[in-house]
C-alpha cells in the first residue's frame, strides 16, 4: 500500500506552487472513463423501445446530443479544477481574448448557437425530409455545429446549422409523411374531358406507392394556348423517392394516352413571312 500511495504522489510536473502527481492523471482518466459509460448508457436508455413509445426516434436522438454536450461539458470543467485551473478565473482573466475571439469565429458561434436550438426545439429530427436552397435532403445526423443530410442523388451534404434556423426551410414530414404532389398535363383541344380524367387517375391508381387511392383527383387548370391543360394530385408516403414515382406515373400515363388515342398536343404558331413586299403565313 506504501508503494502505491508512493507511486500515486510522484510528481510529473513541479512549476513552483503548480504540481502535477501520478494521481492527478489517475483521477482524469477516471472522469474520462465515467463519462463515456455515461453518455453510453444514456444512448442505450433513450433509444430503447420502450422510450422510443414516449418520443419518436429524432426526439430521443435530440434529447441524447443534448445530453451528450452538458456531461462532456461538465467533465471538462471537473478536469480543469483538478488540474488546478479555475474555471471562473480562467473566464474572467480571458474575458478579453474571448470577445476577440467571439467576433473572429461569429459564425461558428452562430452555427453552434443554431445547433443547440435545433436540438432543444427539435423543429428539425433525424429522418425529416427538408427543402433547403432548392435542394430535397434528408437529414441523418444533428450536430453542434452542422448537420448532415443526403440528397436524392445520394451525396452527403453538410448543412451550417444557421441556414436551417435563419433561411425559409420547407420541412415537408414536420406535421405528416404523407404529402399531396401534382402531375400537369396538356391534351389536345378535342379530346374526352371524362376520359382524359379516368385515364389519369387510373395511371396514379396503378403505382404502389400512391396513398389515400380513395381521393386521388384531377382538375382541368386552364385552356392554354394548344392545349386544355390538367393537374393529377395524389398522396405519397415516399417524399424523398417523389421525382422517380412522378416520372413511373407520367410513363403510365403516356401508354394509356397512346391506347385511348389521347393526344398530347405541341405548341403551334403563326408564322409571317414577308416576299417582294408580299407576305405569305404559315402554320408551324
Amino acid at each position: 500500500m506504501e508503494n502505491i500511495q508512493k507511486f500515486l504522489e510522484f510528481e510529473l510536473i513541479h512549476i513552483g506552487d503548480y504540481v502535477i502527481q501520478v494521481f492527478t492523471i489517475v483521477k482524469i482518466l477516471l472522469i474520462l472513463v465515467l463519462t463515456y459509460v455515461l453518455v453510453l448508457v444514456t444512448r442505450k436508455i433513450l433509444m430503447r423501445k420502450k422510450f422510443l413509445k414516449h418520443f419518436d426516434k429524432g426526439t430521443s436522438y435530440a434529447i441524447y446530443q443534448i445530453l451528450k454536450y452538458v456531461l462532456w461539458v461538465i467533465a471538462l470543467g471537473l478536469i480543469l479544477e483538478i488540474i488546478g485551473i479555475k474555471v471562473t478565473v480562467l473566464i474572467a482573466g480571458s474575458a478579453a481574448l474571448l470577445v476577440g475571439v467571439g467576433l473572429g469565429l461569429q459564425q461558428t458561434f452562430n452555427d453552434i448557437i443554431s445547433g443547440v436550438i435545433l436540438l432543444s426545439e427539435r423543429s428539425i429530427k433525424i429522418g425529416d425530409i427538408l427543402e433547403i436552397d432548392g435542394d430535397i435532403v434528408k437529414i441523418e445526423d444533428i450536430g453542434l455545429r452542422t448537420s448532415k443530410g443526403l440528397n436524392r442523388d445520394l451525396i452527403s451534404i453538410i448543412i451550417p446549422n444557421s441556414l436551417i434556423t435563419t433561411n425559409k426551410v420547407i420541412n415537408w414530414s414536420h406535421q405528416t409523411r404523407r404529402n399531396r404532389f401534382k402531375i400537369n398535363v396538356g391534351v389536345a383541344y378535342g379530346s374526352d374531358v371524362d376520359l382524359v380524367v379516368k385515364v389519369l387517375i387510373e395511371s396514379a391508381l396503378l403505382h404502389k406507392d400512391v396513398d389515400r387511392r380513395d381521393i386521388v383527383d384531377v382538375m382541368l387548370l386552364d385552356f392554354g394556348d394548344s392545349s386544355l391543360n390538367f393537374q393529377l394530385l395524389f398522396y405519397s408516403e415516399e417524399i424523398f423517392r417523389i421525382e422517380r414515382i412522378k416520372s413511373e406515373i407520367r410513363k403510365t400515363i403516356s401508354k394509356k394516352f397512346d391506347e385511348n388515342k389521347i393526344i398530347i398536343p405541341f405548341p403551334q404558331r403563326d408564322i409571317h413571312i414577308k416576299e417582294n413586299g408580299g407576305s405569305a403565313s404559315k402554320a408551324l
